[in-house]
């Protein structure tokens, strides 16, 4: 599809006598909001600078005033989203990381050995940013610009930020030395991104309850043996106990 087939589908242009004057930071916010849906709704190479500025009601050099390219205008859409998807996974591995108020350090394990929960929470949050998102979770999930490796990075910056915050969890609740649990990190860090693609693929059967009642079981199938503590005094599973799951 072309850019112009880009303006007639998705754009359509502000009259000119509509076009008002924004303070900087606004004319910022409202040219972020515009291009994250177009690229959300169409893809990267289907929308055009022109296809923002008109739907904006603005000229083309007041976008580029603002952000100098095209793909610095993806980027910065695509930082936003990932702050919102760390955001929201680091307020559940938080209450592992630190004592809470009036606990010693010391009984951070004791609290931790709750593992299903921790991994639980990181799928939760997952879904609940991919649900909250819509269509703009496919600029994390999906996008169509991986094979640029400056793209890339940016998409997979955040699952990177994730997973060492969810190794950190890892060495203090289990045997694992920093290195493997960074492995093992990831590796829950890339599950959680495919439940939250699947809950909200047009066409997937799974419920985020589904999602976040099955995956965490499974992950934790494998976590649950390296813990330190015994098993005490984890969660059971639904239907069973953590020992059975």
């Amino acid at each position: 599809m072309g850019a112009t087939e880009g303006r007639t589908r998705g754009a359509a242009a502000a009259p000119p006598g509509l076009r008002t004057r924004m303070p900087r930071d606004e004319r910022r916010a409202q040219l972020l909001t515009i291009a994250e849906e177009l690229f959300a709704s169409h893809g990267y190479h289907h929308i055009s600078m022109d296809d923002i500025a008109d739907r904006a009601g603005v000229g083309k050099p007041v976008l580029y005033r603002h952000f100098p390219s095209k793909l610095d205008l993806y980027l910065a859409i695509v930082d936003d989203q990932g702050e919102r998807l760390v955001g929201a996974v680091h307020a559940t591995l938080d209450p592992f990381r630190e004592p809470a108020p009036g606990n010693r350090a010391g009984d951070l394990d004791a609290l931790a050995v709750d593992g299903l929960a921790v991994i639980e929470g990181i799928v939760r949050a997952y879904v609940a940013y991919a649900r909250a998102a819509g269509r703009s979770a496919a600029l994390l999930f999906e996008s169509d610009v991986m094979r640029d490796p400056v793209v890339r990075a940016r998409v997979l910056a955040p699952d990177t930020t994730i997973a060492g915050a969810f190794a950190d969890v890892l060495v203090r609740i289990t045997d694992l030395d920093t290195d493997e649990a960074l492995v093992v990190a990831r590796t829950c860090t890339a599950v959680g991104r495919a439940a939250a693609t699947e809950v909200v693929r047009p066409d997937g059967g799974a419920t985020a309850d589904d999602v976040t009642r099955l995956v965490p079981r499974l992950v934790w199938r494998g976590v649950r043996g390296m813990l330190r503590r015994p098993l005490s005094g984890a969660p059971s599973a639904p239907g069973g106990s953590a020992t059975g799951i």
